[in-house]
């Protein structure tokens, strides 16, 4: 196995992206959700995969190792996963989770350098209306007004809570999970507005999903919450990237790649041993 090193790489922008290498194989990059980071999100994943795969474990802007800017939105972003792996120069998996998974499929959507995509539950946001939508809005109004009042702990918390069920949520706290994302809060909340009003086309719309022509991987949970949302989100996927499969782990939250690695990975063992091996081969 390679030593664990850095690789950096520059964004669009002039952002400076890293990400922690370490394994040896076929490269796979790893892009973390909402209020994570390399350093927090892959760590009980990532030694069911660093035998088979070179992981890139990457942290968006504002996160370290990575460089600041004040452009957070949804395009950069999508930019930040872009530049590293096209920097890694030869053909990528990307394994996202949660926001990191819509970032994943966006980057998909314009990059051949990734060559397959597993995507853990993407958000899909044109799905958040009505009574889900209206929480949602005010569960961002608490995580932003806690962090304003220099509580970035309680905002983590608040954040934390609607996206895990009670087993989840215990877990992560019991292994100091919730207090490990604390550093990440303000660059969060920075981003919220800016993903969350991005402006058309979303990445999850028909039409943008369609663009995708790697493997996709739509990952689910069966304990996941909110309990509507996700679901219907890989359903959605599903219906518009015409080289998509859905696969469930059985007892998994939200939170799956952290607290069920094992389920996870022999999955996308499976997938990115198929997916990214060279045509001649398959």
């Amino acid at each position: 196995m390679d030593t664990e090193h850095i690789h950096r790489t520059v964004s669009r922008d002039g952002t400076e992206i890293a990400a922690r290498v370490s394994g040896d194989g076929p490269p796979v990059v790893l892009v973390h959700g909402a209020f994570g980071g390399a350093d927090t999100t892959w760590i009980s994943l990532l030694p069911f995969l660093t035998d088979r795969y070179t992981c890139y474990a990457m942290s968006l802007r504002g996160r370290a190792p990575s460089g600041s800017a004040d452009d957070h939105s949804r395009d950069r972003l999508v930019d930040d996963v872009v530049a590293v792996a096209e920097s890694i120069g030869q053909t990528v998996g990307v394994l996202g989770l949660s926001s990191g998974a819509l970032l994943a499929l966006a980057a998909a959507e314009r990059s051949d350098a990734l060559g397959a995509v597993a995507a853990y539950e993407p958000p899909v946001f044109e799905l958040l209306d009505g009574e889900l939508g209206a929480a949602f809005e005010d569960t961002v109004a608490r995580v932003t007004q806690a962090a304003a009042d220099g509580r970035p702990a309680d905002a983590a918390e608040t954040f934390l809570r609607v996206v895990t069920n009670d087993d989840e949520f215990a877990a992560i706290s019991e292994v100091g999970l919730v207090d490990a994302v604390v550093p990440n809060v303000d660059v969060q909340v920075r981003e919220f507005p800016q993903v969350i009003g991005a402006p058309p086309p979303s990445p999850t719309e028909p039409g943008e999903l369609a663009k995708i022509a790697a493997p996709v991987l739509l990952l689910q949970g069966t304990r996941s919450e909110p309990a509507s949302w996700f679901p219907d989100g890989i359903r959605h996927c599903a219906d518009h990237i015409r080289t998509a499969r859905v696969t469930t782990i059985d007892g998994a939250g939200h939170l799956g790649p952290i607290l069920e690695p094992g389920a996870v990975a022999a999955e996308l063992v499976d997938f990115f041993t198929d997916a990214l091996q060279p045509a001649s081969t398959r």
